[in-house]
């Protein structure tokens, strides 16, 4: 029987989503989670493992699960022994330090002998020390944010991404302990089988993602222009260009990255290129 790999993914929640609709556009059919806890592929060696977010580190290290999808806020608090593999690029967070508004910040020191509510207490742990602070950590779970405005601690370290939470609890962000995203992790001692299976699957993830960070152009412009227009795509290797019907004129196709999409647009537009096409790309080998 061919081996499967197992992977664990957060059970419910924004990482699960984006982690199923990775797979999904990896050509990767699985069921959506719910109300189950593993479901297998129906065309690649893989089953899925539905589990608690913070369980996971675990489950990894000890080889029930080979691989594993998880925010590197939580593999750096569990501190368990397992691979990071490859940088996913989504469920972008940082690990932050709030206080009320109204408290009077002066800066890290003011940290020093503070109560601190968190339910990261390893990192936060780790950030003081670096910094030489004492403070007392009271390790809570579930809504940490509201713990200044009960009395049980002067500040918070929790989770920021959009920092909308700590608006509306009347908090403000003061200190980044760490950034995160989401990474795929693996067991360290996997068998040759399964490690294969493994890089077959990053394969197909890097060629997802390197897709989503870039664009497919294309263009017409006359022929005395594309010496000029050339010069300005950051094509992987070099544009194509083919002759048009109509004389003096040219089509040209190339790939630009996402982050520089209107810079690169405007000017082409002021080099002479015309009817200008921008398409998604699904997948990207390099």
């Amino acid at each position: 029987m061919e081996p499967r790999l197992k992977i664990a993914i957060q059970k419910s929640g924004r990482l699960q989503e984006d982690s199923l609709r990775l797979l999904r556009e990896c050509g990767i059919k699985v069921d959506d989670g719910k109300d189950q806890l593993r479901a297998q592929a129906r065309n690649f060696p893989l089953d899925l493992l539905y589990l608690r977010n913070s369980d996971i580190p675990q489950y990894i290290e000890d080889g029930v699960a080979h691989a594993g999808i998880l925010g590197e806020n939580t593999h750096l608090e569990k501190q368990k022994d397992i691979q990071p593999v490859l940088s996913l690029g989504f469920a972008k967070c940082r690990l932050s330090v709030a206080v009320a508004k109204t408290t009077e910040y002066s800066g890290l020191q003011w940290l020093q002998g503070k109560r601190i509510a968190t339910s990261y207490p390893n990192s936060l742990q780790a950030f003081l020390k670096n910094h030489e602070i004492k403070a007392e950590i009271h390790e809570i779970s579930g809504s940490v944010e509201i713990a200044p405005n009960i009395g049980l601690a002067d500040a918070i370290c929790d989770l920021v991404s959009s920092g909308s939470t700590l608006f509306q609890n009347g908090l403000e962000e003061k200190e980044v302990v760490l950034h995160s995203e989401a990474n795929l992790y693996a067991n360290k001692q996997l068998d040759p089988e399964l490690t294969n299976i493994l890089r077959k699957l990053i394969f197909r993830i890097q060629s997802v993602l390197e897709a989503r960070q870039h664009r497919y152009l294309l263009m017409n412009a006359p022929t005395n222009c594309v010496e000029r227009i050339t010069q300005i795509l950051p094509g992987m290797k070099s544009p194509t260009i083919m002759p048009l019907a109509v004389e003096g004129w040219c089509s040209i196709h190339t790939v630009i990255p996402e982050a520089r999409f209107w810079d690169i647009i405007d000017e082409l537009k002021a080099s002479g290129a015309q009817g200008i096409l921008i398409t998604p790309i699904e997948k990207m080998i390099l």
